[in-house]
């Protein structure tokens, strides 16, 4: 099997602003010395990861990024009629060991100071060794670290995107999943959107104006993605379930969900649910490049999905002139070429 799998994805967007800044505006980067809009890959993986996608097809293998892990062990405990006070204190241990628990005189005493990656057998771990010390048995947690967080095997986002823990690094998570800043293929302009918001209850005759003003940005163009993953690390990460099929099975989520799902920014103002108009799907055992180099001088012209495509392709060849092939196999899709592989073609190429 093929080390390396990657995605190469074209989309459109149009007028929109799904990753703002500080300012609101949407984010962006400078390259080729002109002005590109930019998705990062943050906020792409954060929309993949919570996507009805990934639940669907990694149902019972998913983790939570969360601070409340204390905060379900206590409820958990509640639950079962321990004593409150004892309750916070046994919450503030299991919490402990995943990352620094906030103050004891704290609104949320149980939380840890930063998010947690914690997968579903992590979770059901730490309510089971609450229970032992609920019950009043005598346990050393630093030696029982090996039973709350060895079980991150379960979690496929854990192994695609990793994680870190500060308070117990012996249990960080490499990425096998590489993401890079989606960026537009061409030079934009971010535009402002003035507008206006009228109270409903407001009588013609008080006056004309309106109740509410403001300006939002935005923009539009053709965005180039690029994905690397080592689906070795992939395996190794998530250790026996990749036998069952899990990792197969987040293989072809992943491409799915960063073909078919947008960031959530201001879609209820500009509905911009975007798919892939072109994918290149690449396996083999050289190392990875991102074709982002077609793209350092923007591309122009009327259509710039199709000049963008033609960049692409030419400076792969290009490349493959140069330093040789860079894959083993691919799968290509291209909306309106009608032989061009689908969405379905492309899910069975990531999975096997």
């Amino acid at each position: 099997m093929s080390r390396f799998l990657q995605l190469h994805l074209l989309t459109f967007y149009p007028p929109s602003n799904v990753n703002r800044d500080d300012s609101g505006n949407p984010k962006t980067a400078t390259v080729g010395g002109v002005t590109r809009l930019r998705i990062s890959s943050q906020a792409l993986k954060r929309a993949w990861r919570t996507s009805g996608v990934f639940s669907s097809a990694l149902d019972g293998h998913m983790g939570q990024r969360t601070t409340r892990l204390g905060g379900e062990v206590l409820a958990h405990l509640l639950e079962n009629k321990v004593d409150e006070k004892k309750a916070v204190s046994i919450a503030r241990e299991i919490a402990g060991v995943y990352g620094k628990v906030k103050g004891e005189k704290d609104e949320h005493p149980t939380r840890t100071e930063q998010l947690v990656f914690v997968s579903p057998s992590e979770r059901e771990a730490a309510f089971e060794v609450a229970d032992r010390l609920a019950a009043g048995e005598k346990i050393d947690l630093k030696k029982e670290q090996d039973a709350l967080l060895h079980r991150a095997d379960s979690a496929a986002d854990i192994a695609l995107f990793g994680r870190m823990l500060a308070s117990a690094p012996a249990f960080n998570r490499e990425a096998a999943v590489q993401v890079a800043h989606a960026i537009t293929t061409h030079r934009v302009t971010v535009e402002d959107d003035y507008y206006t918001a009228i109270d409903d209850l407001k009588d013609d005759a008080e006056d004309a104006g309106a109740g509410f003003l403001g300006e939002a940005g935005f923009g539009s163009g053709v965005f180039y993605l690029y994905l690397s993953i080592n689906r070795d690390l992939l395996k190794k990460n998530l250790g026996g379930e990749s036998e069952t099929g899990v990792a197969e099975a987040a293989l072809g989520a992943l491409a799915e969900a960063a073909m078919t799902v947008s960031p959530s920014g201001k879609q209820n103002s500009y509905a911009a649910l975007a798919r892939a108009g072109y994918a290149l799907v690449e396996k083999g055992n050289a190392q990875p490049r991102t074709l982002a180099g077609a793209f350092a001088r923007p591309v122009g012209g009327a259509d710039l999905m199709a000049e963008s495509i033609k960049a692409l392709k030419d400076f792969r060849a290009e490349l493959t002139r140069v330093y040789g092939a860079g894959a083993d196999e691919t799968c290509e899709l291209a909306l309106g070429d009608k032989k061009s592989a689908t969405l379905a073609d492309i899910v069975t190429f990531c999975r096997t």
